[in-house]
């Protein structure tokens, strides 16, 4: 895969950096020399007919440039450095950022690709070829193929998800939002069946919507012909948003947690939970749908603006 290392033109000094780095036909040698092995300075020497001290001091002008790594390494007569290509490709933005305008990542999340659970019957996971292992058996949440669910249900618990934090470095989070299509979850289905589904993002608490109910009166507008009638059919569109006045569900206040008690910013994903709390009014469970159930041709996704 390769590496990339961006460049701004507002960091003059690691430009000059990059620019020095790359002035030299000896050091843009060295780079190729390194492009498939590490190689230390004793043998670029050799290989470039240089002198030691000549290709120490290269070498350490391509590192400051961050364009090679270079590790001590114990030799025979002390230490010397082991030098390893760092980078495949630049990209320098010549254009200053305009930090007065925001900027937005999103991502969509199937179902089936959660990372952590708690489940209770009645519960289990469907994908457009049909039932994935058994319903109501909790090991099957547990399954490689689970990844393929286009809706998945319990009666109660949770399901957790890690989206990649795609907000670059040094960069400040000022509004996340968290959508998918959900309903309750009751036996068959049961339209005035409440439940108090929460989210949670990085284990702070963002709000409780309650589902009106279990929805199958009238068939999804996506399911696949071999989903039955009889049973849950379709669910709301829903949105937990935190910015920095607070939380909110579908667009009303939820609650205190404010986007920088999030700590976006000190992992490379983001861990969002929904579920039922255990103490919650109406513990009725919850149903998810992806983009191939349901009414909405979207799986779970999450907006990060900066």
């Amino acid at each position: 895969m390769s590496k990339f290392k961006e460049y701004d033109i507002d960091k003059t000094e690691e430009l000059f950096d990059l620019g020095k780095a790359l002035s030299s036909t000896v050091r843009l040698e060295m780079l190729q020399l390194l492009y498939d092995r590490s190689l230390i300075i004793g043998e670029i020497a050799r290989e470039m007919n240089l002198p030691a001290s000549s290709a120490a001091f290269h070498a350490r002008i391509l590192e400051k440039a961050g364009l090679i790594r270079m590790e001590e390494q114990p030799g025979t007569r002390g230490s010397t450095k082991l030098c390893t290509r760092q980078v495949d490709c630049v990209n320098i933005n010549l254009v200053k950022r305009n930090t007065a305008v925001n900027e937005v990542v999103n991502m969509e999340m199937p179902v089936g690709a959660f990372t952590a659970c708690q489940v209770f019957p009645t519960c289990g996971l469907w994908s457009v070829d049909g039932v994935l292992g058994n319903e109501d058996m909790e090991q099957c949440f547990y399954y490689p193929e689970k990844i393929r669910a286009g809706i998945l249900w319990t009666s109660a618990g949770y399901v957790e998800y890690k989206f990649p934090n795609g907000v670059p470095k040094k960069r400040t989070p000022k509004k996340l939002s968290f959508s998918g299509e959900i309903c309750s979850e009751a036996v068959n289905y049961k339209e005035d069946w409440k439940s108090d589904i929460t989210v949670w993002i990085n284990g702070k608490e963002c709000g409780t919507w309650t589902s009106p109910g279990d929805m199958g009166e009238r068939r999804g507008r996506l399911n696949p012909p071999g989903w039955s009638e009889g049973r849950t059919q379709y669910g709301f569109w829903v949105t937990w948003e935190v910015n920095e006045q607070g939380s909110y569900v579908n667009g009303e206040y939820a609650g205190d947690c404010t986007i920088d008690k999030l700590c976006l910013m000190e992992e490379a994903f983001v861990k969002v939970r929904i579920g039922n709390k255990a103490d919650a009014r109406y513990v009725g469970g919850f149903n998810l749908f992806g983009k191939d159930f349901g009414d909405y041709s979207q799986d779970l996704i999450m907006t990060i603006e900066y």
